[in-house]
């Protein structure tokens, strides 16, 4: 994209869903088989189909609602899960890489914060909130691409 003065400008949109690994999968979905068999254990008629025909679907439905949480910048605004922050109110970016995300969640994290944390995601990102009005002192989020977030925060944020 070039603005009017010929410099290339990069675009701010970003959009990720942080969807839950291939390999979470067959644990939950083995556990599930398994405790329908139990709920079964060899009784005739609606329980022997039963309890495989909900608990099974259960399960699946639970993994899937794990890996829908929407990571984006568009509009003028940084969505993470259910929440927006306007991007006027984004003040300093910051990566955290998987091998230091334990200390930015554990002793050195403000029990304030907005935190979307997914445990099969390794980095996170850090945006210190500038809104005065908003008690949250900032943002933190798992991300699998967070230079590419940060990029597309700080692009804004300077515009």
């Amino acid at each position: 994209m070039t603005d009017s003065s010929g410099a290339t400008r990069v675009d701010p949109s970003y959009a990720e869903r942080l969807h839950v690994t291939w390999y979470w999968w067959p644990l939950p979905l083995l556990a599930a088989g398994i405790l329908a068999a139990e709920i079964h254990m060899g009784h005739p008629g609606v329980r022997s189909w039963l309890p495989y025909a909900v608990v099974v679907p259960l399960a699946v439905l639970m993994l899937w609602r794990a890996g829908r949480t929407p990571v984006a910048v568009r509009d003028g605004k940084l969505l993470v899960a259910d929440a927006n922050l306007p991007l006027e109110h984004v003040g300093e970016v910051q990566v955290v890489e998987a091998k230091d995300k334990r200390r930015v969640l554990g002793p050195h994290l403000d029990p304030a914060a907005f935190v979307v944390h997914r445990g099969w995601v390794g980095p996170v990102v850090r945006v210190r909130v500038t809104d005065p009005a908003d008690p949250t002192p900032y943002w933190l989020f798992s991300t699998r691409h967070p230079e590419r977030v940060a990029a597309a925060l700080r692009s804004t944020s300077r515009t």
